[in-house]
């Protein structure tokens, strides 16, 4: 086991981040920007991220917003999305600081898409009273912020300010005298081991736990596991969100392969208008909200299978009708307007200009996660949150479409600050004194840190003096893309990912009961005797390692949804009982070796 440290930067506080999509990624430039001696650990490669796969925008209320739009509004409407759960003061702080790192996200080289008159194309999505979310490259926001920021990091890199250790699998957080001091990582087959001052979590989520997700094959709810191993508190874990449209390959004309992802049919679709219809052509979510596909995505998800359900095809599909779209705005709008999009769907047999995409609900984004203050700080000294595995509160029980990738930058920028603050070795407790952190730039905001500016010069990988798999590497998954009918005589049978993702969706996907979640608790219950999820496993194999951990999200989940016997946000129980005003903001936390906790 070898210990890894950037030469010379002994004297420099050390900041390991672990992950390596918006939050990581950012958070890695900002804190190297400071002055601090930053290590980057990717899984795979640096684009392997659900940054990079993300279609949908940045929400953001600039300095000159939309007409009639406000912070207050995009306040409200996260608040209104999450069903009462949210932490007011985290959205306050979301809303409020998002147009300064939409400054900073510029400052490192992203150029947002502009209209005609070259000011800010913003675009309407659902649950949003406005117009008010950034894109560039149309359908592509998350691979352009990504392809920006990983140029950034490896010309940090290059310079000596930020060391980038690629296909590095975090096994274990390294504890000592009582806070995280480092991660340990297999790599080449190998055990190694990085020390830090402090190790900022931003790995993620864990859409591989159901069947079909937006997720790539990366998000194996790594970071959750290594905290709660570590002792650190984890919340809303009964809050799963399911993105309504992700494409059904498997209905849109040929076989789904083996290893490929779904795709994620963006909100921004349903936003110009798209409707969603049955096999009949009837358009049916009219009958189930006022705001019909605009509804929030829990809300559609929901509906969708319910009328599936309805139809006797519960684990069937449903259609998004985007001729309209086409129709209201003339011929080749769509190809404009969605480009990657329009060439996916091409490539699956599918001309959506003419004719509706299959379409069902996939896991995609778990508002659950590593307790943290608006610090990134956790209950364990040493270990930072930031982005999809950390809960701020800020999602609440159902995510704002867009305010994903802005909780990566605004709570990942603020980790920094947290480490950075004064005071922050001997640890401040979480909803402590906040500390007032600057760069080393000449006492700037981290956010407008001084510096070179970037040239905003159009770059490609090609060329570089870096091993290329470090930037682009395989993403795609072993398991079927389509959804799994969970099978009763599988649950004896030896633990395997597919068995738990089709448990996981038969028994805890969008409909849940008492009963179902009691029966997932047992399964998982069986495999988890044997697979002992709560220890770090023996293993060099990385798969391993990510099963076991999914195991353990699984049982963590399961057992938070079947506390929470009244129906929330993306949490929904057939069963439901009557849900009081005290039970709604109600958090329902856990920590190791501990039952539910009630805070």
């Amino acid at each position: 086991m070898t210990a890894e440290r950037i030469p010379g930067a002994h004297a420099r506080r050390r900041l390991v981040v672990v992950g390596s999509g918006i939050a990581g990624l950012y958070s890695a430039l900002l804190a190297a920007e400071a002055g601090a001696d930053v290590v980057l650990l990717s899984k795979g490669a640096l684009a392997d991220s659900n940054t990079f796969f993300a279609q949908g925008g940045i929400s953001a209320v600039l300095d000159a917003p939309a007409p009639g739009d406000t912070v207050a509004a995009h306040i409200t409407d996260t608040l209104k999305a999450g069903a009462g759960h949210c932490n007011e003061e985290a959205v306050r702080v979301l809303c409020t600081e998002a147009r300064l790192d939409i400054m900073g996200l510029e400052r490192f080289g992203v150029r947002f898409d502009a209209d005609d008159d070259g000011d800010p194309a913003l675009g309407l999505e659902a649950a949003h009273s406005a117009p008010r979310i950034l894109h560039t490259g149309g359908d592509a926001t998350g691979a352009g912020v990504a392809n920006a920021l990983i140029l950034a990091v490896l010309d940090a890199q290059d310079a000596g300010k930020i060391q980038v250790l690629g296909h590095a699998q975090a096994t274990s957080l390294i504890q000592s005298e009582g806070r995280v001091t480092g991660v340990e990582f297999l790599r080449n087959g190998r055990l190694e081991s990085v020390f830090g001052d402090a190790v900022l979590l931003a790995t993620g989520g864990a859409g591989q736990l159901f069947a079909q997700t937006t997720n790539p094959s990366v998000a194996t709810a790594d970071g959750l596991a290594l905290a709660w191993r570590a002792g650190a508190e984890l919340a809303d874990l009964e809050f799963f969100q399911f993105h309504p449209t992700s494409m059904v390959l498997s209905a849109a004309g040929k076989p789904a392969p083996l290893g490929a992802d779904p795709l994620l049919i963006s909100e921004a679709v349903r936003g110009e208008g798209a409707i969603l219809v049955d096999a009949s052509g009837e358009r049916f979510m009219p009958g189930y909200h006022p705001d019909a596909e605009l509804a929030p995505r829990d809300v559609v998800s929901r509906s969708i299978a319910l009328h599936l359900a309805s139809l006797g095809d519960p684990n069937g599909h449903v259609f998004l009708d985007a001729r309209v779209v086409e129709a209201k705005n003339g011929a080749g709008f769509l190809e404009k307007r969605f480009p990657t999009l329009s060439a996916r769907t091409r490539e699956a047999g599918i001309d959506w200009a003419l004719e509706p995409v299959p379409v069902a609900p996939a896991a995609h984004y778990w508002m659950g996660g590593v307790v943290t203050d608006l610090f990134g700080r956790t209950s364990v000294p040493g270990l930072l949150a930031a982005g999809e595995v950390a809960c701020t509160g800020v999602q609440g029980a159902n995510r704002l479409a867009s305010n994903s990738l802005l909780e990566g930058l605004v709570f990942g920028r603020r980790a920094v600050e947290g480490f950075l603050g004064e005071g922050f070795l001997g640890w401040a407790p979480p909803n402590g004194t906040p500390p007032r952190a600057v760069s080393a730039a000449g006492g700037l905001p981290l956010t407008h840190a001084s510096g070179i500016p970037h040239d905003g010069a159009q770059r490609t990988y090609a060329g570089r003096q870096l091993d290329a798999t470090l930037i682009l590497g395989p993403s795609g998954t072993t398991e079927p893309a389509g959804v799994l009918a969970w099978q009763p005589e599988l649950v004896p049978e030896p633990f395997g990912r597919t068995a738990l993702r089709r448990l996981m969706t038969a028994k805890a996907g969008v409909l849940r009961t008492g009963g179902l979640l009691r029966e997932a608790a047992e399964a998982l219950g069986a495999w988890a005797d044997v697979v002992l999820p709560e220890n770090v496993p023996d293993s060099a194999d990385p798969r391993v390692h990510e099963d076991a951990n999914l195991l353990l999200a699984a049982q963590l989940l399961v057992q938070a949804a079947g506390a929470r016997r009244g129906s929330l946000g993306a949490h929904y129980r057939s069963d439901a009982v009557e849900t009081q005003r005290e039970e709604i903001v109600q958090r329902y936390t856990i920590r190791r070796k501990a039952s539910l906790v009630n805070d």
